[in-house]
């Protein structure tokens, strides 16, 4: 999403200017063209030879220097970026943006550029707070400018508040986001489900496995940053994706109404989630003690009714088979008995595949009977690829209508 992205980071006099080299240097090493425009109060927080450094591109501080490649005409590095980060973004800043000023580099690029900007706030809780700043929010989002943050945590003046720079991370993801807005699943709904399931044995215990939800949280950023609205379904402990909705849940039970409710308007749904099969018989009311002569604890188990059925028609249905023997067999299985468009199947006895880990290899298997396997990768990779799938599927159903 972000290599060979043209990308204009503009660095504002914020005590949280330090932060925005962490961030050029995750832009660059991400493979993005990063070209930094600093403003007079921002380099008496930090140097402009950290960015040159890390970007390997120099640092622009004043339109009019005539050394500069955009030198000649000081609107071009404007009309050439792809995209506009301003990070952190004082409250000044944000006044000189609302209304329409362009005295120095940073503001004349952002008037002059056709580019998504994205704006991350940084200062004190009561001059974020205070209405003027507010009035200056709500303006620059009506015209399309993208916010994300600040964060609460502890400020520069020793006191909490809301006003940190949210970290790189958070700002990337807003960026991808912003970037894959006309990407292939733009105009999708896309429904997700991570992690496992817990069914409660008492108060205190639970039946579940060894589902972390990375490949789910995997599926549905991915998702979002090819412009799909994205619901996320996860009985995980994940941190919420940035710009996907989420909805937490433990049990099956709520696992299905979520999922039901989430796929109304839906055009695929991705159940990554490790589902309970089973669950117990009896849930005891209170704690379940250990008492003397008591060597054993037999649990009654239940089945649980898959609801992947109950899915509405229309929605593309992808479906996870985690297998330890027989797993194209078992997968090619799974697919034909509930009804799925894809399958995608792995082998979770694997110390590199499968749940806890980075990493993951698979097998797709389509409706259509074609078969893919695929070596060891990131989750974030595999991802993608599946959903090149979906996106191949979603359109052949369109010219089929």
């Amino acid at each position: 999403m972000l290599k060979d992205k043209k990308l204009i980071l503009g660095v504002t006099g914020s005590i949280a200017a330090y932060k925005a080299v962490d961030l050029a240097s995750k832009l660059t090493q991400a493979g993005a063209e990063v070209n930094v425009i600093m403003t007079r109060s921002a380099q008496e927080f930090v140097t402009l030879l950290s960015f040159r450094a890390i970007t390997g591109r120099p640092v622009i501080t004043d339109m009019f220097d005539i050394s500069s490649e955009f030198a000649v005409e000081h609107v071009a590095l404007a009309r050439r970026a792809q995209g506009v980060v301003i990070a952190p973004a004082t409250a000044n800043i944000l006044a000189k943006l609302a209304q329409g000023l362009a005295d120095d580099m940073l503001t004349v690029t952002v008037l002059a550029t056709q580019a998504p900007v994205l704006v991350a706030p940084a200062m004190d809780a009561a001059m974020f707070q205070a209405a003027a700043t507010q009035e200056n929010l709500a303006k620059l989002k009506e015209r399309g400018f993208t916010m994300v943050g600040p964060g609460y945590g502890r400020l520069a003046s020793g006191e909490m508040g809301l006003g940190r720079l949210v970290d790189a991370q958070e700002i990337m993801d807003a960026l991808k986001q912003v970037l894959g807005r006309g990407g292939d699943l733009a105009g999708r709904k896309v429904v997700v489900s991570a992690g496992g399931t817990q069914e409660p044995i008492d108060p205190v215990r639970v039946i579940t496995n060894r589902s972390s939800g990375k490949m789910g949280y995997a599926l549905a950023e991915a998702a979002r940053d090819r412009g799909a609205q994205v619901a996320l379904v996860t009985a995980a402990t994940l941190p919420d994706p940035f710009g996907v909705e989420t909805r937490h849940v433990q049990t099956v039970a709520q696992m299905r109404e979520a999922i039901l409710s989430a796929c109304q308007g839906a055009d695929a749904v991705i159940m990554a989630a490790a589902v309970s099969d089973f669950r117990p018989a009896e849930v005891a009311k209170q704690k379940v003690k250990k008492s003397p002569g008591r060597e054993a604890l037999t649990l009654k188990l239940k089945k649980i009714q898959d609801f992947f059925p109950e899915v509405p028609k229309g929605v593309l249905r992808v479906g996870f088979a985690a297998e330890t023997e027989n797993l194209v067999a078992n997968a090619r299985k799974k697919l034909r008995e509930k009804g799925l468009d894809l399958i995608v199947a792995n082998d979770v006895a694997a110390s590199d595949s499968g749940f806890a880990t980075d990493t993951n290899r698979a097998v797709l298997m389509d409706c259509r009977g074609k078969e893919e396997a695929l070596p060891l990768m990131l989750k974030s990779e595999l991802a993608e690829r599946i959903l090149n799938k979906i996106v191949e599927l979603l359109k052949e159903r369109g010219a089929g209508n």
